[in-house]
């Protein structure tokens, strides 16, 4: 039997009762729940831990358009000002975490720098990596182009250049550029590289943009030596222990020169010749044509 006969067979009351209920709001108490606990997820997530729960939990409650929340952490010798920027939809009840502002203190005599970064369904630049961007180091991150396409780039900002609105001019090094971290590591004596699972770990800090100690080995003997990527310059660069900069050519890896390596063929080809103190074996005699 066809459906519009059914349907013509309910009541009138029947009809109203079941619009009634598909037309029934979802309760808010649940919706805000579900939202505040996404709201938790991303912001632990995006590296500001759980120490602002209580206070988003009670601003989520007060049903206000739009609010902020601060947070300071010290990193070092510096400290770092977060404000985190929270605003209503217009179209249901939920909270959105649409940007945050960061901001380096450093405790010596350099200049303050402040930068907004931009949060899309909980995924951005970390509160770290914010650190390590306004601290001038490179952040290696996947990104999505105009055309939704995922790709792969450092990101670093330039000091120089500032927008309208303060923000530091973002430059982007892809893949294409032709710097790999890899590749560049393998190049220096770190001690570090030559187990896997350091290494790993080593290569994922330096995306970060974090700076990294390791293990070198310079004039023959280990040291303590700092390194972060320089996508810029294809290279990395290196401190001591004290933050002073080292020039990198002295934990390079040592190559033989080329009387070494000259010595070293001849006397692999020597090896391959007989030797002359052993008789030479007669070659049994084969029938055939000659030539």
């Amino acid at each position: 039997m066809p459906e519009t006969s059914c349907w013509h067979a309910r009541s009138f009351s029947q009809m109203k009762l079941k619009s009634k209920q598909n037309s029934r709001p979802l309760n808010p108490i649940t919706m805000n729940e579900k939202n505040l606990n996404y709201l938790k997820e991303g912001l632990k997530y995006q590296g500001f831990g759980t120490s602002l729960n209580a206070e988003l939990e009670r601003q989520v409650q007060s049903q206000q358009p739009e609010f902020r929340l601060q947070l300071q952490v010290p990193h070092h010798s510096s400290t770092m000002d977060y404000t985190l920027h929270f605003r209503r939809s217009d179209q249901a009840d939920m909270y959105f975490f649409n940007k945050y502002d960061a901001t380096l203190k450093p405790d010596d005599s350099a200049q303050e720098r402040s930068q907004t970064f931009y949060i899309n369904k909980n995924s951005g630049i970390t509160a770290k990596e914010a650190y390590n961007l306004l601290g001038g180091r490179s952040v290696h991150k996947e990104l999505v182009n105009q055309e939704n396409q995922p790709y792969k780039a450092w990101l670093q900002l330039d000091p120089t250049i500032k927008d309208q609105h303060g923000n530091h001019k973002v430059r982007q090094f892809h893949e294409n550029y032709g710097f790999d971290l890899e590749k560049t590591l393998k190049q220096f004596a770190i001690r570090e590289l030559e187990d896997p699972q350091q290494k790993e770990r080593l290569l994922r800090s330096l995306e970060r943009g974090n700076l990294q100690q390791v293990t070198a080995l310079q004039d023959g003997q280990e040291a303590k030596r700092f390194i972060e990527a320089s996508p810029q310059y294809k290279t990395i660069n290196v401190f001591d222990e004290h933050m002073k900069p080292v020039k990198r050519e002295n934990i390079l890896k040592e190559e033989p020169n080329q009387e070494t390596a000259v010595r070293q063929q001849q006397k692999e080809k020597k090896q391959e010749l007989p030797s002359e103190d052993q008789p030479e074996q007669k070659r049994p005699r084969r029938k055939g044509m000659a030539i």
